[in-house]
């Protein structure tokens, strides 16, 4: 499982389509309808609750996070012309705060997104090629620090 804290303008077909559907697993992980990758790392993010989740009155869930970072692969699906299901949504796109991303976690998955790029999409890979560090995803808000402690990096010369 992949939730990319990049942009999805970023991703080619394939990188967007996966993660709709990744998703859309990791919604059914986080509101309790599935059993399965509930121990799953990148899921931690996601259950760390944004100032408002949860607070009494706030009438939002911890669940919230992850139907805003589905809305915004839905609004880059919609920006390409492509027809992402929104009815799989749990719930229309909630008003919380942005989730930190620090600025490691973000130009480590930002190589890993050009490596993909570059095996099956290089034309998308050469629209990027200016890029250093690409935006995050709009639910996350870029903050100084390291790779965050749940990433699972490879060690040096290792794969990913």
């Amino acid at each position: 499982m992949r939730l990319w804290s990049v942009h999805p303008r970023y991703l080619d077909t394939q990188g967007l389509t996966a993660c709709w559907r990744e998703s859309l697993l990791a919604q059914k992980v986080l509101t309790g309808t599935t059993r399965g990758y509930s121990r799953h790392p990148q899921l931690e993010r996601f259950r760390i609750a944004p100032p408002g989740v949860g607070e009494p009155g706030a009438g939002v869930w911890p669940g919230d996070s992850i139907v805003a970072y589905l809305h915004a692969i839905a609004d880059e699906a919609d920006a390409r012309g492509y027809r992402f299901d929104r009815s799989r949504i749990g719930g229309p796109r909630p008003a919380i705060g942005p989730i930190p991303v620090m600025e490691g976690q973000l130009t480590h998955e930002w190589s890993l997104v050009c490596a993909k790029l570059a095996a099956r999409s290089p034309d998308v890979l050469a629209r990027w090629r200016h890029v250093v560090l690409p935006d995050p995803h709009p639910l996350f808000a870029l903050m100084p620090g390291p790779v965050a402690s749940w990433e699972r990096v490879a060690p040096a010369g290792g794969a990913d």
